[in-house]
């Protein structure tokens, strides 16, 4: 039988990150592993960069799990068309919450004989924990977000089997211990794993609760879908896509980054926006580079680093999930692809890209009791 494991989060906690890790721990093993990544739009910088790994990768897009239940498992069909895989990871859409009751509880009760549930881990930023944790019962908000956005991050704690620090490497003792006691406040009893992802530290940790006998799904949430609604609403989803032709060398990490760095530089000097997360692909012939900042204050890293650099045709994919109007976010994103693009000596075909908020969460099932 098939292991299922949901592996949740908000925009920017290093899910895809994680996931990889797993995945690679799995395939060293000898094991077979699928993995469902999800957006609310297609061209998705995650899908592509998992699939630059070599995993088998399906992708539902157009809506959340909850919403899009049905494809769901219809991807999950399709990555066991052959042969039903060891474990099929699930990624989530980051602003995405009520997950035991749309999709982990509906999979038990449907599919229980095709799919055995492993509990439900969720990681956080620490960055993220310590700014929204921290106000408590306070009325303003230093996170960036507002108390809606704020409320599916915490939502996205309270239905946790089992939960993440994420960037471990990162944080002094003292911080990881002020962060433990907060989420032992929002979520009592709950285990906390401190890992890296990027660095693979505690990975088999991570790997040690998805084969655990432990029951999925055991936190259903009381939940306000308005408040919800509004928060997923907060965010500008912008999802970009441009082929193009570089006449000479072009470094792809530093073209990779470059982007990401235009595009905060220039949400920054807008002063109207919070970063939840940027991302951007650049491949090149069989080599990809993508970079990513995850807040206005941090840093563009180069999670997936090509090394190398090429000419001819290469494609730019784009990720944006900010706390701003959308329609001036795609403005941004194009603007900031072109003019790096001209930098490099690229010259770029027409601009595909899709701006929205996301919709009100319609659910296709919602279990409200226990199984």
């Amino acid at each position: 039988m098939t292991r299922f494991a949901l592996i949740g989060g908000f925009l920017g906690a290093g899910k895809t990150t994680l996931i990889g890790q797993i995945a690679k721990k799995y395939i060293e093993a000898g094991k077979t592993v699928g993995i469902i990544t999800n957006d609310q739009a297609a061209d998705l910088v995650d899908t592509h960069n998992l699939r630059s790994q070599g995993f088998s990768v399906g992708e539902v897009a157009g809506a959340c799990f909850c919403c899009s239940f049905d494809d769901l498992v219809g991807t999950a069909d399709s990555l066991s068309a052959v042969s039903p895989p060891d474990l099929l990871i699930a990624e989530p859409v980051g602003s995405c919450t009520d997950l035991v009751a749309t999709v982990i509880l509906p999979l038990q009760q449907l599919l229980g004989e095709r799919f055995e549930l492993a509990p439900f881990g969720v990681i956080l930023k620490p960055s993220h924990g310590q700014r929204i944790l921290s106000l408590g019962k306070e009325t303003t908000t230093r996170s960036g977000f507002s108390p809606q956005a704020e409320y599916i991050f915490r939502k996205q704690l309270e239905e946790a089997d089992y939960l993440m620090i994420g960037r471990s490497d990162q944080l002094s003792d003292e911080q990881r211990d002020e962060l433990v006691a907060a989420l032992a406040e929002i979520a009592p009893g709950v285990p906390v794993l401190s890992i890296s992802p990027k660095t693979g530290d505690g990975v088999d940790e991570v790997i040690g609760y998805i084969e655990s006998p432990m029951a999925a799904g055991r936190r259903l949430l009381d939940i306000d879908y308005d408040t919800y609604a509004d928060g997923e609403a907060e965010l500008g989803w912008v999802n970009l896509a441009v082929t193009g032709n570089a006449e000479s060398q072009v470094d792809l990490d530093q073209f990779a980054s470059q982007i990401v760095g235009s595009i905060a530089n220039a949400i920054d000097q807008s002063g109207s926006g919070a970063i939840a997360h940027v991302k951007a692909s650049v491949l090149g012939g069989d080599t990809q580079a993508v970079a990513n900042v995850v807040g206005n204050q941090s840093d563009v890293d180069v999670g997936l680093a090509a090394n190398r650099s090429v000419a001819g045709d290469v494609q730019v994919i784009v990720n944006a999930r900010v706390a701003m109007d959308p329609d001036e976010l795609q403005t941004i994103c194009e603007q900031s692809v072109q003019s790096v693009a001209q930098r490099h000596g690229v010259s770029l075909n027409p601009v595909s890209a899709r701006s929205l908020r996301p919709g009100r969460p319609t659910p296709t099932h919602r279990v409200t009791g226990t199984v």
